[in-house]
């Protein structure tokens, strides 16, 4: 995504931001739970899905969201999330593949309109995108990160 692109998105998601959303995140390890103590404390309001019930450990103890504890890939516990109502879902599991799945049942089953699905996997952005899922990439960021500070540096 170039440069342009990506600033034109961040406004787009900024507007958006500006009224409070409703939205669920699935997984509530290292990306899950940053994002969900983040986007409760700006006011939106959160739902958190994960299989592990400790995972809800790694919360703020400011999170004012609410925590289900369940399979996402599991269309009863999406219902149990009210991802039907979802302004927003974000698969941010640990599994590329347990993200796409919910990704895809999120936009297709439960009409959820804004979908991001973490990718670790690069190449598999792009089969994500034939879906019309967004991405993010922690493996892209860092890497275009790094190749661009080492460039500045010449």
């Amino acid at each position: 995504m170039g440069i342009c692109r990506q600033t034109t998105k961040r406004r787009q998601v900024n507007r958006v931001m500006a009224k409070s959303l409703f939205i669920v995140v699935v997984g509530c390890g290292r990306l899950g739970s940053l994002l969900a103590n983040g986007l409760s404390g700006q006011g939106h309001s959160v739902v958190v899905i994960d299989r592990r019930a400790e995972a809800f450990d790694d919360l703020s103890a400011e999170f004012s969201g609410f925590k289900v504890v369940g399979d996402a890939v599991e269309s009863e516990t999406l219902r149990k999330a009210r991802a039907a109502d979802a302004d927003c879902l974000i698969a941010a599991a640990e599994e590329d593949n347990v993200n796409l799945m919910v990704a895809q049942v999120a936009k297709d089953v439960f009409q959820v309109k804004w979908v991001i699905a973490r990718v670790a996997e690069p190449a598999r952005e792009l089969a994500y995108r034939q879906l019309n899922i967004e991405t993010v990439s922690p493996t892209s960021l860092a890497g275009d990160y790094v190749l661009r500070s080492l460039a500045q540096d010449k």
